[in-house]
C-alpha cells in the first residue's frame, strides 16, 4: 500500500520497469523456443500493453506534482 503520492508513482514505476524486464526475458525465451513463438508473442504484447499503461500513470501523476 502505497503511503503517499510520491510512493505511489514510484510503485508504479517499478511496475513498468518489471514489465519492460519481463518483455525482455520474453525475446530470449522466443529465440530458444521458435515453436512457442505465438504463445510468447501473445504475452509480450500484453506486457507492452501493461508497459504503456503504467508509463501514462507515472507520467500523468508526475505532471500533478
Amino acid at each position: 500500500m502505497a503511503s503517499s503520492k510520491k510512493d505511489y508513482t514510484n510503485k508504479i514505476f517499478i511496475c513498468k520497469k518489471e514489465c519492460q524486464e519481463t518483455k525482455y526475458w520474453f525475446r530470449m525465451i522466443a529465440k530458444f523456443t521458435p515453436d512457442r513463438m505465438e504463445d510468447i508473442k501473445k504475452l509480450w504484447q500484453e506486457a507492452q500493453e501493461l508497459t504503456l499503461i503504467f508509463d501514462k500513470i507515472v507520467s500523468s501523476a508526475r505532471r500533478q506534482d
